[in-house]
């Protein structure tokens, strides 16, 4: 499930906004004020960002440059009730993706923002490489010189979650969101079972992981050396 962060102020246009991507099947964060959108930019890492420019603490031209500057990518469309070209053409520069002036449709918003992640879909690569395993999204597969590995379903998925967010620690409730989207039916317990077993099937030591780290009170890290490589 991708993942829209909202950064809007006002309650009834944020509620709009996240009612209307929830039922298009987005997960949806949302932050109230720019300190709390940054963060959650930051921590969360959301495939699209809405992003409002007048907030307050941080205004959304700050975040965008922020955001810039550390590298992260992710499609940014600025929402603003200004419609002067200067303000626009400021944002563009400092690196948002696209704007939209209010009051603007949703059903073109949301246009707007499946056409940007369909072409993100699309460039992100298929075949992710750590230590001598390889992980082919397209394919299903891992496989460690070659050999492959039988993973299940969820297993795959969970390990498809840690190969593209490595370095990152990952709560439990995160892993459960995206791996099983909040079943009732799993606990943290679960979790940890299997991490435990997708552990036998990568670690040279599962009792000393090398790959998937605990990160303690939290829930989980993906290391994968150096050398990891996406083909």
């Amino acid at each position: 499930m991708e993942t829209i962060l909202i950064i809007e102020d006002d309650p009834t246009m944020q509620r709009g906004l996240k009612d209307n991507f929830e039922y298009a099947g987005y997960g949806v964060q949302t932050a109230d004020d720019g300190e709390q959108g940054l963060n959650a930019a930051l921590d969360g890492k959301p495939d699209l960002i809405l992003l409002d420019i007048m907030l307050p603490k941080i205004n959304g031209y700050e975040i965008c440059r922020y955001l810039r500057e550390r590298k992260l990518d992710m499609p940014i469309i600025m929402l603003t009730a200004k419609g002067q070209e200067s303000d626009i053409i400021l944002g563009l520069n400092l690196g948002a993706d696209d704007y939209v002036t209010k009051p603007f449709s949703i059903k073109e918003l949301l246009a707007r923002a499946e056409a940007f992640l369909r072409r993100r879909r699309t460039e992100e690569p298929t075949v992710y490489q750590f230590d001598n395993y390889q992980l082919d999204t397209n394919a299903h597969t891992l496989t460690r010189n070659d050999v492959e590995i039988k993973l299940t379903p969820k297993e795959f998925n969970l390990l498809d979650l840690f190969v593209k967010r490595p370095h990152r620690a990952l709560t439990r409730d995160e892993i459960l969101n995206r791996v099983w989207g909040y079943s009732c039916f799993v606990t943290d317990r679960s979790i940890d079972r299997f991490v435990n077993t997708l552990r036998k099937k990568i670690e040279p030591d599962p009792h000393r992981p090398r790959f998937i780290r605990t990160v303690r009170q939290i829930g989980y890290k993906f290391e994968p050396g150096d050398d990891q490589l996406s083909l």
